[in-house]
């Protein structure tokens, strides 16, 4: 048996196209041990699919980051840890559940699909600008990147004559030429830029979901200012990166599997389990999962003492074999929705019926405008980012 028990975490991808190749051994010999991050901290890691479902499904665990034992992979400055405040994904039922409601409405199957003719839109200029050049073009800068910003500023309401600001500060949000300085600039600048949009939203509304939801705080008082610009930060972080990555992402497991993008060609009605499918295989957002134990409790035979930090691993439970079957293969037409890569219980993203419809349309318009699509350069020669389980594509290079 290998030791992993406190081992250093996390470990690194080696291709982009592939978990870590440590968690299929994990999964086999340790599913639950622990390890030692870059903090200092220990933290449980969960590794099959059945104990992150009850990890994140369990009332013993809590999301609240600013908790001694959360598994930070690096300490957080008092004043950052006071910012993040007001954020969903760091809160715990009952203001959580308070704050969740709020939002929830927005992103029904039935709100969302209003959106498709405009995302469908966003989707073909975007691609029209790409065949108005030569190739190669970069699919990150083309693509992946503008069409989350625009369908986010079409969501937030954000003015037309905004939008260029927006665009370029979330893309410094996650841009590979970015230092840390300019990023940090970026998120003051947005930070500011929302707290005066949702001052004009209150005296001037619009048919947007910022108009609406400070409507409704009006009514209810579950937000004071800086937790509506918390809220709005957090729909734009979630809805940006993690879209961009799989924008990019998923172009390129399709390319390097040509038989399972000719069935999706053929019958763009695939596109629904297609795009599940690719959320399974990439797993982008591996270590949301992070929680810290309020009570102990038991997972896989193991007693995890309150107080202790727990970290489930998404990309491992969506790779796990005993839930699917040669999980090292792309297969359009498994069908297997019970994946992770939008979490699990209480706080199971939002956004995932947006996310889906932008996905479905960006690869079904893309390989129908642009059938000959190809990589431009040999995918080792990718420049793949790992960053604390959030995985992408820093540049795309394609031609056609």
């Amino acid at each position: 048996m290998t030791d992993h028990q406190n081992s250093a975490f996390p470990h690194p991808r080696t291709c982009p196209l592939s978990p870590p190749r440590e968690y299929a051994s994990l999964r086999a010999e340790q599913p639950v041990g622990k390890v030692t991050l870059a903090s200092g901290r220990t933290a449980w890691l969960l590794t099959r699919h059945e104990h992150i479902r009850q990890l994140l499904a369990s009332p013993q665990v809590s999301s609240n980051m600013a908790h001694p034992g959360y598994p930070l992979h690096f300490d957080i400055p008092a004043e950052v840890m006071e910012q993040m405040r007001p954020v969903m994904l760091a809160m715990d039922p009952p203001v959580h559940t308070a704050q969740r409601k709020m939002v929830i409405p927005e992103f029904t199957v039935k709100r969302v699909l209003q959106l498709r003719p405009r995302i469908q839109e966003i989707v073909d200029e975007r691609i029209s600008a790409m065949l108005a050049g030569e190739g190669p073009v970069d699919l990150v800068e083309a693509l992946a990147l503008p069409v989350p910003s625009l369908v986010t500023c079409e969501l937030l309401g954000v003015p037309y004559a905004d939008r260029a600001f927006f665009q370029d500060r979330t893309n410094k949000l996650v841009s590979v030429d970015a230092d840390p300085q300019e990023r940090n600039t970026a998120h003051q600048e947005l930070h500011q830029y929302f707290s005066e949009l949702i001052t004009a939203k209150g005296t001037d509304p619009g048919d947007d979901l910022l108009s609406r939801l400070v409507e409704k705080n009006r009514e209810t008082g579950t937000l004071d200012h800086q937790g509506l610009v918390g809220m709005a930060n957090v729909l734009l972080v979630g809805g940006h990166e993690t879209t961009a990555n799989m924008i990019s992402l998923g172009t390129l497991g399709l390319l390097e599997n040509p038989g399972q993008l000719a069935r999706l060609q053929a019958d763009p009605g695939l596109a629904p389990q297609a795009v599940d499918e690719l959320l399974r295989y990439f797993s982008i957002a591996d270590q949301v999962t992070s929680r810290v134990v309020t009570e102990d409790i038991e997972i896989g035979g193991v007693l995890i003492r309150a107080g202790e930090g727990v970290i489930g691993l998404s990309a491992s439970g969506n790779h796990d074999e005993a839930v699917y079957a040669d999980p090292e293969r792309l297969d359009i037409e498994r069908g297997g929705k019970q994946h992770l890569a939008f979490g699990h219980g209480i706080h199971q993203c939002i956004g995932q019926n947006l996310a889906k419809l932008e996905l479905e349309i960006v690869f079904t318009t893309l390989f129908a405008r642009i059938p000959g699509l190809k990589l431009a350069v040999p995918v080792e020669e990718l420049p793949f980012k790992d960053s604390m389980g959030v995985y992408g594509l820093h540049r795309l290079p394609v031609t056609w």
